[in-house]
């Protein structure tokens, strides 16, 4: 006798058409999920869910009194790859690498692309073996250095890779990451292809900086960074036209620190701005009155890329402006090419908010990125700096000479004053002189120097007879 169906009440109906839906949605929730912690290039875990994830295993490690190594990946030369082949052909280079990763890695292991062209490899070890994690380095190495054809091209950029191990190197997972990229960094300083492991030296180094943390935290209040001053010159007469306002940390126990040795940790910290700030407005209390005297014109001050990318940093600085005895139209702002071209849309307000003050806008390290002339035609831009990289080789090197000719000249069409850094030789000097160049300031010229020095040389420079930079032919037979 076949089975008797009875149709479905209306609450029922309710009740499987509200079921269908929940387990749709929950479907559409791990989805979702999955995707989120799932690079979108190479189908591997990403940064954040890796982050997660090496929580986990170090809590699992913890409890299992076990060991887990972290490899962290970074592809050689791989911006030379891009810059020749394209973004296409280096995004199909990605994916293949983060294949050939996903193929390798073992049950106990987890890869992840952290972005760019870095990678990590999270691996439980199996005993207490030490040189697994090297066996294990070194097949990283191996994999990543086979050669790959892409639009009938081989190619095989290499990489670095920098290991730390839990327990043996760091307690928890932000120390394991970091004393893993400190690793990787040596290995990239030191020219890549090849492996480092977290050791002593490193372990020295990360207490000196962790210490020099702590002080840079007590020095801004202590007033221990202060303004030095170097000067700029008319290449025309050798006059000091300028200043450039940068920072020194006097330290007081490892005396005059340059920044370089600073600076870096000062983004890392977000001390960067109170560091700016500091400088700055102790620049324009020393530099204020020799503009008031007619010793100089102009006041230069370098702005962190962080700050630029604040979008008040432009009102924050007239703010502080405003609370010196500097005259607005004396200073002037250095931004770098590579920030501008970043985010125009941010640069442009802040130039044009600070141009309808007064404030005058440089664009330091000209000829380092896209060297991007039509900025300079439809941002209110008054100088630019050539870098000092083009200038080292400008008097020996016809070819850079003939490029920052040109550059000299197209700036010069678009009614922009040229600034030449790192002038180190009359060579130089003569050379961009006779090119066009206004502006010059380099060692050849002065040191920076700090503010009393500075004023001494500003009264001289002021009562000194014009200086030309001409050849000597004279004293060129001589040597010859």
């Amino acid at each position: 006798m076949p089975e008797a169906s009875f149709p479905l009440s209306d609450s029922a109906q309710k009740l499987a058409q509200l079921s269908a839906r929940v387990a749709e949605l929950e479907s559409e929730r791990e989805l979702t999920l999955r995707l989120a912690q799932t690079d979108s290039l190479t189908g591997l875990v990403n940064r954040g869910a890796f982050t997660a994830a090496l929580c986990e295993r170090l809590e699992a490690a913890r409890r299992a009194s076990g060991r887990v190594a972290l490899f962290v990946v970074d592809l050689d030369r791989f911006k030379h790859l891009n810059d020749t082949l394209g973004h296409h052909a280096g995004d199909l280079f990605l994916a293949e690498i983060g294949e050939r990763l996903r193929c390798d890695a073992g049950p106990s292991e987890l890869v992840a692309r952290l972005g760019g062209d870095e990678f990590a490899v999270i691996c439980t070890l199996a005993d207490r073996d030490a040189a697994e994690p090297a066996h294990r380095a070194q097949r990283l190495l191996d994999l990543l250095t086979q050669p790959h054809s892409i639009y009938g091209r081989m190619v095989s950029p290499g990489a670095s890779v920098g290991v730390a191990i839990y327990p043996d190197d760091a307690p928890d997972a932000g120390d394991l990451q970091r004393f893993a990229d400190m690793a990787l960094y040596r290995v990239k300083t030191q020219g890549g292809r090849r492996w480092s492991a977290f050791d002593a030296e490193l372990r020295a180094e990360n207490l000196r900086r962790r210490t020099l943390e702590a002080e840079l935290r007590r020095a801004i209040p202590a007033g221990e960074i202060e303004p030095w001053f170097q000067p700029v010159v008319d290449a025309r007469d050798g006059r000091i036209t300028g200043v450039e306002v940068l920072a020194r940390w006097r330290h007081p126990e490892q005396g005059l620190l340059l920044p370089g040795a600073f600076v870096p940790i000062a983004e890392e910290l977000g001390l960067i701005g109170r560091i700016d700030e500091a400088v700055f407005e102790a620049g324009c209390a020393r530099a204020a009155p020799w503009v008031a005297a007619g010793l100089i014109e102009s006041v230069a001050f370098n702005v962190s890329p962080r700050d630029l990318l604040d979008p008040a940093f432009s009102r924050k600085l007239i703010g502080r402006l405003a609370k010196t005895d500097l005259p607005a139209t004396a200073l002037t702002v250095e931004i770098t090419e590579t920030f501008l071209l970043q985010d125009l849309a941010l640069s442009r307000r802040h130039i044009e908010r600070l141009s309808a003050k007064g404030v005058k806008i440089a664009l330091d390290d000209f000829g380092t990125g896209y060297s991007n002339l039509r900025a300079l035609m439809h941002l209110p831009i008054q100088t630019v700096k050539l870098d000092r990289s083009l200038i080292c080789d400008v008097a020996k090197d016809g070819r850079v000479a003939k490029l920052v000719s040109s550059m000299l000249h197209a700036a010069r069409a678009l009614g922009v004053c040229i600034v030449a850094e790192g002038v180190e030789e009359e060579t130089q000097a003569i050379f961009l002189r006779h090119a066009g160049c206004e502006r010059m300031q380099g060692y050849f010229f002065a040191r920076p120097m700090p503010a009393a020095d500075m004023e001494t040389q500003l009264r001289a420079s002021h009562e000194q007879a014009p200086r030309v930079f001409e050849a000597q032919p004279s004293r060129r037979r001589a040597r010859a």
